[in-house]
């Protein structure tokens, strides 16, 4: 899978579902507004989605000079990288602008759909999602190998989501070695941060796990499953792939070059 760079055409009024959806189901500690651009910062935990802006209009390009520098204020003020997210929405001026300027692009990444009507789930086991989220957190620790801060800063993200979310583990001699987090709003179910332990991969756990929460997703009232995975991810793209997930639309970061 290349690297981030032309994008295709996909639908802008799903990408715009899609991107709302995300913020909904991936809630950052504080959000701010500049025009279309949406800035999310989150000191507690350092993912990208979670410290970046994202422009949602291809046409809102006035004044970025003294914009990029405002935003720039903003993530130093959080200890953060200024960081900008660029999907579909975000338009070829602003890459273009980037580009001008030396900006790095990387972590491309691949949001995928599966109409929950074509899941392969009928053999799916049926697994009642965790409720307690401080139980979770636990279990996923070791299942991704997060570190207490890692771990603190997952609990305090959960608690932020305000859709239906279902906590799944998946154990193996009486060890957490797949987990999962699937957001269910309206009819859109959309799967955050699957992941096995190291050492238990290759072993069918992330799609037994996955299964069981899409026939959770069905049983609970939606109709389409989404998710995301970084392009370079061969292992988790076939993954999802073989299950029916097909390709959307495409995201990648930005920043500006060392000073």
């Amino acid at each position: 899978m290349s690297a981030a760079g032309t994008f295709a055409k996909p639908d802008l009024a799903r990408v715009r579902r899609y991107e709302a959806a995300g913020f909904r189901a991936w809630p950052a500690a504080a959000v701010h507004y500049d025009g279309t651009w949406v800035i999310r910062l989150t000191a507690d935990h350092p993912a990208k989605r979670l410290n970046s802006v994202n422009p949602l209009d291809p046409n809102d390009v006035v004044d970025l000079d003294a914009r990029v520098a405002k935003a720039q204020r903003r993530f130093e003020a959080y200890g953060q990288k200024l960081t900008f997210r660029l999907s579909p929405l975000s338009g070829p001026i602003l890459a273009g602008y980037f580009d001008s300027r030396g900006w790095s692009t990387f972590s491309e990444s691949i949001v995928m759909r599966l109409p929950l009507a074509e899941a392969p789930v009928k053999t799916a086991v049926d697994q009642v999602p965790i409720r307690d989220i401080g139980r979770f957190t636990a279990a996923a620790a070791q299942a991704h190998g997060l570190d207490e801060s890692q771990r603190s800063g997952l609990s305090e993200l959960l608690g932020r989501i305000q859709p239906e979310i279902g906590l799944f583990v998946l154990e193996s001699g009486g060890r957490p070695v797949a987990s999962a987090i699937c957001v269910h709003d309206n009819d859109l179910a959309g799967f955050f941060e699957i992941a096995t332990n190291v050492a238990q991969r290759g072993k069918g756990y992330a799609r037994r796990l996955v299964l069981s929460a899409l026939k959770w997703a069905g049983s609970s009232g939606a109709r389409e499953a989404w998710l995301q995975v970084e392009a370079d991810n061969e292992p988790a793209y076939r993954l999802y792939a073989s299950l029916g997930f097909s390709e959307v639309y495409r995201y990648h970061y930005r920043q500006p070059p060392e000073k």
